[in-house]
């Protein structure tokens, strides 16, 4: 399928913005929403890195956006658009190409999003597939990292570590289980609730290398130590039954990765538990003065793991 084919038949019908312009032109022109600040977003994924050769290609790119809408949701931002960048290998074949466009179409319907532009090249070793995002928040609204506080209570959403084991499934190295694929394979941004804690959390960012990782970098960036009580990290249901609530399986979980849930720090008398509707957050420690991460199990103070997450 030659690059015009492919972007006449299968892109152009995801583009139906007018910021768009059909495609037709060199660059998308958005005019955003009056008195808003931009807030824009780029994440990649590599074919063997980031995803699997076998994965399901409306998978893949489900998880394309909803990795990068993840990044918006730590924002506190409105997701507007989106441009797509697409440098594929001789295995991305036409079947490929229209079951990922397919997706990606599914995925752009559910958040009510449209394809701006972007641009397609081939010939590569392995797929590099990159989106980025385009969102907005009111003026000086934008949630940082650098914000939390002595004394701020320390949340996370959902639950963590089901992403690791999901990836241990795919990888054929862990027994079947569909919703821990699933939560590898789709993570769900946390748009809603990003929205939610703007002017109610001090610090956010979302969980995308590791719950214990990312904490670092958010009390580097706030120049504060976080107290994180492991034993009170979120477990899904599957998560327990499978390698069950110890110290050393929560370390495991909290060092996994790709969970795409918000970490954020909020004063400790903000109402926080009423803003996150269907999904639910937990405090899982407090802001102190310091430097990096203290950690408590079920059965008192915990080193810290060499590895904190991934890293490239």
């Amino acid at each position: 399928m030659a690059e015009r084919d492919f972007i006449a038949r299968l892109l152009v019908p995801l583009a139906g913005s007018a910021a768009a312009r059909g495609l037709a032109d060199d660059a998308a022109v958005w005019t955003p929403p009056l008195g808003r600040q931009l807030v824009l977003t780029h994440d990649t994924l590599v074919c063997g890195t980031h995803y699997l050769p076998g994965d399901p290609p409306g998978d893949v790119a489900w998880k394309l956006l909803a990795v990068n809408l993840s990044d918006l949701a730590a924002m506190g931002a409105r997701p507007a658009g989106v441009l797509l960048s697409l440098a594929l290998s001789p295995a991305e074949d036409a079947a490929w190409r229209e079951a990922f466009v397919a997706g990606l179409g599914r995925a752009l319907a559910h958040f009510e999003l449209a394809l701006w532009g972007g641009d397609t090249v081939g010939g590569v070793g392995a797929a590099v597939l990159g989106i980025t995002a385009i969102g907005h928040v009111e003026p000086g609204k934008a949630l940082p990292r650098a914000g939390a506080r002595p004394g701020d209570g320390l949340w996370v959403s959902g639950t963590i570590g089901d992403a690791g084991l999901g990836l241990a499934v795919a990888r054929g190295a862990a027994p079947a289980d569909a919703w821990l694929a699933k939560r590898y394979r789709l993570p769900q941004p946390r748009l809603a609730l990003g929205q939610a804690l703007v002017g109610v959390a001090s610090a956010a960012m979302d969980v995308s290398d590791g719950l214990l990782i990312d904490a670092e970098r958010l009390a580097a960036a706030s120049g504060v130590a976080l107290a994180i009580d492991l034993a009170a990290m979120p477990l899904s249901p599957a998560a327990r039954a499978r390698v069950g609530d110890g110290d050393a399986a929560r370390l495991a979980l909290a060092t996994a990765g790709d969970d795409y849930e918000l970490l954020f720090t909020a004063p400790a008398d903000a109402a926080v538990a009423t803003l996150a509707g269907a999904v639910p957050v937990t405090r899982i420690g407090t802001v102190v003065g310091g430097a990096g991460l203290q950690l408590r199990g079920h059965s008192g103070a915990l080193a810290l793991p060499q590895s904190l997450g991934w890293e490239h």
